[in-house]
């Protein structure tokens, strides 16, 4: 089996090509680790399955029996495909540092291969993973039980509400870039065409992926200057259709003898000529999950997030049904079809929220005078994990908005970062700033001005920026303040 796809193989549990020559013999040492069987090929990568090479040091962490080894060469390549495989790499290390996750594959260690005698593979790089006992695919065409289909989708949700709450896009979702463990775990990879939200909502990326999971609007999305506009809606749709594929032994959901004749179809559902027809052996309420997932627009499927659906799944498998209010929620959301993430900084990003509360309605008081002294803040972040360090870890770190009235996104943040339980000195507050609505949907314009940590106080008396009111549970009673100078 040929795993397709620009990002490369379908992660370390994909298939050998056999017609693809073999490039590194068992045995050959990659970094601390050795080749033992070459398991999968793409257009981009070679995947071998590798060991520790020697035994683990005495203090150290026991290495894994196992791993994946993901191979990417560079060499002879035109600068800018060069460019493209190390952007790839870089994709894939970033997520792997900063939005681990149990369903995410994990990312072990990355190198530079050492190959001077094969000068094609010298210098490539190499990305160490755990490995898979295989992928979804595999697992299509002997059909499952709605119980083991439920707990794959599942997974697939929690991995995907995971990495969006961190900013990203998969961007080429597939059932070869979910990978089973030996354990029988869901686990996503393959992040090579990652999108990152730089714009809170959206992100850019090339015009690449696997045309039989591109959403509608891709096939027709305009080609700028950054690439084409990527949605988080795009993995909800390529998550509709395996679901349907999970409940009909992997039939494809829209007919046609090529991937680009399919493609033709779902624009033909997508204009409205052509109804969604799905396999009999479909249950009712994967049919209706499905069907959520698969709406036409980016509007109508933006309502349905990861974090939603799985809630429904899982009130499915408790034997419950989704709440009212929820399904309330979700048609406002629908309406208003905005999301605002948080902040992303230079070394770390985490997406976090508060989702037990309402923003405060109704106009400020006066304007901050120089007399009112200043109240605290603690800040709050959702991550129950985050919650419990004591270390100051980066990828707990949350950003401040240089400007409540702009887009709170990387180029809208101070260089100072704070921490769950951080107190900050605020002055006075916004209500009518960015809107923000977190991952519970849970719609906030309101903000606080916040004195920056410093060790120095002097230094601090003027150093200001903006803390969202979904990152603390504190409600002090402060005057309201103007928007800053020159905000939009």
């Amino acid at each position: 089996m040929r795993v397709q796809g620009p990002g490369g193989p379908g992660g370390p549990g994909a298939s050998w090509d056999s017609g693809h020559t073999e490039l590194l013999p068992p045995g050959h040492r990659v970094g601390d680790w050795v080749v033992t069987e070459p398991i999968g090929a793409g257009g981009w990568a070679t995947v071998y399955a590798g060991r520790p090479a020697g035994t683990d040091r005495p203090g150290t962490a026991a290495r894994p029996r196992e791993v994946a080894l993901k191979i990417m060469p560079t060499a002879g390549l035109a600068p800018r495909q060069a460019r493209g495989i190390a952007e790839a790499a870089r994709r894939e290390v970033e997520i792997g540092v900063r939005a681990g996750h149990p369903r995410l594959i994990r990312l072990l260690d990355d190198t530079v291969l050492s190959a001077p005698e094969q000068p094609a593979l010298d210098g490539a790089i190499v990305l160490v993973m755990e490995r898979a006992r295989g992928s979804l695919r595999d697992l299509l065409g002997a059909g499952t039980t709605e119980t083991e289909g439920a707990r794959l989708i599942a997974g697939i949700c929690e991995g995907l509400a995971h990495l969006h709450r961190a900013g990203w896009v998969h961007a080429d979702l597939k059932p070869e870039n979910v990978l089973i463990g030996a354990d029988g775990s869901v686990k996503l990879s393959d992040f090579g065409l990652a999108t990152e939200l730089t714009t809170g909502t959206h992100g850019h990326g090339p015009p690449m992926g696997t045309l039989d999971y591109l959403p509608p609007e891709r096939w027709r999305a305009p080609l700028g200057e950054l690439g084409v506009e990527i949605r988080p809606s795009a993995d909800i749709w390529a998550l509709g259709l395996m679901i349907h594929e999970v409940f009909a032994s992997g039939a494809p959901l829209f007919s046609g003898a090529t991937p680009v004749a399919r493609g033709a179809a779902v624009q033909e559902y997508a204009a409205g000529r052509a109804p969604l027809r799905m396999a009999n052996g479909v249950p009712e309420f994967w049919r209706t999950l499905a069907a959520d997932c698969l709406a036409p627009t980016h509007a109508a499927r933006a309502a349905h997030t990861a974090e939603s659906l799985l809630e429904r799944i899982e009130a499915r498998r408790a034997g419950g049904s989704l709440p009212r209010v929820r399904r309330s929620r979700l048609r406002r959301t629908a309406r208003t079809a905005l999301r605002a993430l948080a902040a992303c900084g230079a070394v770390a990003c985490a997406i976090w929220s508060y989702a037990g509360h309402s923003a405060p309605e109704g106009a400020g008081a006066t304007r901050v005078g120089t007399a009112e002294p200043p109240l605290q803040l603690r800040v709050f972040n959702a991550e129950r994990a985050c919650q419990d360090r004591t270390d100051r870890d980066p990828r707990c770190s949350l950003g401040l908005a240089i400007d409540p009235m702009r887009p709170y996104m990387a180029g809208n943040v101070v260089p100072a970062r704070v921490w769950h339980a951080d107190v900050l000195d605020a002055d006075c507050q916004l209500l009518r700033g960015e809107v923000v609505i977190d991952e519970s949907d849970t719609r906030s314009t309101h903000w606080f001005r916040v004195r920056l940590p410093s060790a120095d106080p002097a230094a601090a008396a003027d150093a200001i920026a903006w803390l969202p009111a979904v990152r603390t549970k504190d409600r002090p009673p402060l005057p309201s303040c103007p928007a800053p100078p020159g905000s939009r």
